[in-house]
């Protein structure tokens, strides 16, 4: 009897087409143990997602999963099928947040390709993925359109036709949903007297402390989302890679960042919609994460609460006080890890 391969080999470049669905194992349940999981590998100060007290009496249904703890765990279940042999993961849009996830709630994942392209040397291509999140109750907590380079199996397969998506350069405000009333807000509590009224368009935001990234704690972070990439673990396997070593998931600068973002943001911690976001550079262990932002625009939501849209720009080792960003030409400067533009919830005057 012929052996059978029962382990997964992941999906290479030519195994996806579009319209092709897929159902992520495994489901996951979060509970007040991630949540402070979360926070010891982030530094995550954000009052909400800190003080179940706090977040009650802002109009939250009590201690919420912050939605970007959630989005990497739903992003890691679908790592094994979309990204196991990837060689970068490019880029993010039109990412949405419907409903709170609390501790208690499982996650599922299911994603569907909407583009493929392959690139000029033939060796890899593109894939572009919606990905949805479910809770226990089938109810869509997230979505989001990812896109990733992945290799080739055979550079000999044939060539598919070229299909790219068209996306939404920003989440409409109109369609922003899922935030809390924040008529109770207590900025003291909260550590920042600045709100809604006080943050203009055009506006930059150094956001000062740095954190080094240790080996240990990524990898630690990286399986919190049951992210399975080999860039990240497999040491031996990497050696003969571009780099030569490991990469740090592109989702720990993210929250990192964003939690540096405390600093000057500290009331605008509810994540509303992921407009777009790039990974510029490669992390590694030993390097520092900085961050600065920008106001990009604003939206009132409510009589209580309005939206911030912010681009947060993460850069190592060097001070975020420069605004490090891109040249005349469009390109990005030394040093620029991470390039993402969000909304945010906050509460107003």
């Amino acid at each position: 009897m012929a052996s059978v391969q029962k382990s997964n080999p992941g999906n290479y470049f030519e195994d996806f087409h579009v319209g092709m669905e897929i159902i992520h194992a495994t489901p996951q349940t979060l509970t007040e143990g991630d949540v402070a999981l979360y926070r010891a590998m982030t530094g995550n100060r954000f009052a909400q997602y800190s003080s179940a007290e706090f977040a009650k009496a802002a109009g939250m249904p009590g201690l919420c999963i912050d939605p970007l703890h959630a989005f990497h765990v739903v992003f890691g279940k679908s790592v094994p099928d979309i990204s196991l042999n990837a060689v970068a993961n490019l880029g993010y849009a039109d990412g949405r947040f419907f409903l709170p996830v609390m501790p208690g709630d499982t996650l599922n994942t299911v994603s569907e390709v909407i583009g493929i392209k392959e690139n000029s040397n033939g060796k890899t291509g593109v894939v572009w993925v919606r990905t949805t999140g479910f809770n226990q109750r089938g109810e869509t907590v997230m979505s989001f359109v990812r896109w990733v380079m992945v290799n080739k199996f055979e550079m000999d397969n044939p060539t598919p036709e070229p299909v790219v998506p068209d996306l939404p350069e920003v989440v409409p405000a109109i369609e922003l949903v899922g935030h809390p009333d924040m008529k109770a807000w207590d900025m003291a509590l909260a550590g920042s007297p600045y709100t809604f009224d006080d943050y203009a368009v055009g506006e930059k935001i150094n956001h000062v402390d740095g954190m080094t990234v240790e080996e240990a704690e990524h990898q630690i972070a990286t399986r919190l989302y049951q992210n399975t990439a080999k860039v990240h673990f497999d040491a031996h396997g990497q050696k003969d890679s571009r780099f030569g070593k490991r990469l740090i998931y592109g989702g720990v600068v993210i929250s990192i960042a964003r939690s540096l973002a405390f600093n000057g943001l500290a009331n605008a911690g509810q994540m509303l919609a992921i407009n777009a976001g790039s990974h510029v550079s490669p992390l590694f262990a030993g390097d520092t994460i900085y961050a600065w932002s920008e106001v990009l625009d604003k939206a009132e939501l409510s009589d209580t609460c309005g939206a911030l849209r912010l681009r947060l720009v993460a850069v190592k080792d060097q001070d975020p006080g420069a605004f490090a960003y891109k040249d005349d030409a469009g390109k990005y400067a030394a040093g620029v890890l991470l390039d993402f533009d969000y909304w945010a919830a906050i509460p107003k005057r």
